[in-house]
């Protein structure tokens, strides 16, 4: 038995009419009309559902088939039917159906928009709706692109680890990883006899291999300890994180404003289908959001020249929950205040004061910021956080001393300044995010799997 994907039919649907098929899927919708039945079948590979028309005189167990109930997986075979005047632009007319598995009455998803909420609930479950159908197809096709990107322009993939003795961020809200038992103290019996947590960012470990291949990146899991409970955060989420020697900041930004592209060109091309029903069910601006992104650079703007910009908005009347001062970290309302109300396209913001960023950020020449830069986009705020990183071992010494780092959890790094080091940057892209600025989902559980945040270890 040769099967037919439901893809493949759509793509060419001329191509197969008249021609016998077999598909396999599971239910979406089941109608019993006494003598003819209908069933919408889809099978995973595309967002759109087949029709199958069953008629009591042509299909064997007529009875049961129609009462399979929704959820149930069949297989179908029988003609392809061409209908250029009705909605969908096919049927499958049946002559054989075989139910591979029934499905209960209990099944939680019948024909009926849930919100996402509830949905989150029977996370296992809800890949088989058409909304995180369309979210999760898209973010497989962006994975790709960026491996895609990445690969065309030379760049090295390296696997960094999960498992780190250092913290990168300096922050330290890290989940710690251990096998001693409760109530047992002493480090050295440890199983890495020392302490050990989950990566909060593969930098420092991708940076090593940046000095020897000039242009490297990672992609993989990390995760945050951040008691934070926001639809922003999760505490185990995707990063990917280039690295690039001899290049400075503003090459940095030109390699980050063309992958966030690049991306997007792929995924808009590759899944048409499913950024029309988003746009058309969750974000009315999705579409002109790719658009957007096909022309113009993207506006690249100092932390200084930002914080006065959203004084001058609030001496005119615009009201902000938090408080803007030079030295603030800015809030996602600031954020998008200037992506979305003052310049309408995504905003390169650089050369933050030192005290809110990372210690291997390059200091200036003012002693007061850093050579930083992260880009902030419509609908999401922050995307990227990069910098190009300091290279001068006195001054990053100083600077891990002033953050209270242990010189020894970090000689592997500064090995790197004293044995050829040279300028070099690099970015770290919360996947997650990139994925909720595809789709105009607002929230980072729903374009997860399975979302770990505060609370929350459920599947």
């Amino acid at each position: 038995m040769t099967r037919t994907y439901i893809k493949e039919l759509y793509v060419d649907p001329a191509a197969f009419s008249g021609r016998q098929v077999t598909v396999r899927g599971w239910a979406r919708t089941v109608r019993d009309g006494k003598n003819v039945g209908f069933i919408e079948l889809n099978d995973g590979a595309c967002q759109k559902n087949c029709q199958i028309v069953l008629s009591r005189g042509d299909v064997a167990e007529y009875d049961g088939i129609v009462h399979c109930g929704v959820g149930a997986a069949l297989t179908v075979s029988g003609e392809v039917v061409l209908t250029p005047e009705m909605r969908q632009p096919f049927e499958l007319h049946a002559a054989k159906v075989e139910v591979d598995g029934a499905s209960l009455p209990s099944y939680p998803l019948q024909k009926k928009r849930h919100s996402p909420e509830f949905l989150r609930e029977i996370a296992h479950l809800r890949p088989r709706t058409n909304l995180f159908g369309a979210v999760f197809r898209i973010r497989s096709q962006a994975a790709f692109a960026i491996h895609k990107f990445f690969n065309e322009r030379g760049f090295v993939y390296v696997h960094t680890p999960i498992i780190t003795g250092s913290d990168c961020e300096g922050a330290g809200a890290m989940f710690r990883v251990t096998t001693l038992e409760p109530g047992e103290k002493d480090i050295t019996k440890d199983f890495f006899g020392k302490r050990a947590a989950l990566t909060v960012s593969g930098q420092l470990d991708v940076e090593t291999f940046a000095m020897a291949f000039s242009n490297v990146y990672t992609f993989g899991p990390t995760f945050r300890a951040e008691n934070s409970n926001t639809a922003r955060h999760a505490a185990e989420f995707w990063m990917i994180e280039p690295e690039m020697a001899f290049c400075d900041l503003s090459g940095d930004m030109d390699v980050a404003e063309a992958m966030v592209k690049s991306v997007a060109e792929y995924v808009h091309e590759t899944c048409a289908y499913e950024v029309d029903f988003l746009t058309e069910r969750v974000c009315p601006e999705l579409n002109a959001r790719f658009e957007a992104l096909k022309g113009g650079e993207f506006v690249r703007l100092t932390y200084t020249r930002a914080v006065e910009i959203l004084k001058d908005a609030v001496a005119a009347g615009k009201k902000f929950e938090y408080p803007v001062e030079w030295g603030c970290d800015l809030q996602s309302e600031h954020e998008r205040y200037l992506t979305e109300t003052v310049y309408k396209k995504p905003v390169f913001l650089t050369d933050y004061p030192k005290g809110i960023k990372a210690f291997y950020m390059r200091l200036n020449d003012d002693g007061k910021t850093v050579a930083a830069a992260d880009l902030l986009v419509p609908g999401i705020g922050e995307l990227i956080g990069g910098s190009q990183r300091e290279e001068r071992l006195d001054v990053l010494e100083a600077r891990m001393a002033e953050c209270g780092l242990k010189a020894e959890d970090y000689g592997f790094y500064t090995d790197l300044r004293k044995y050829g080091g040279c300028v070099h940057s690099g970015f770290g892209l919360g996947f997650e995010r990139l994925i909720m600025y595809l789709t105009g989902v607002a929230n980072i559980r729903d374009v997860i799997p399975f979302p770990r945040t505060v609370g929350n270890l459920e599947f």
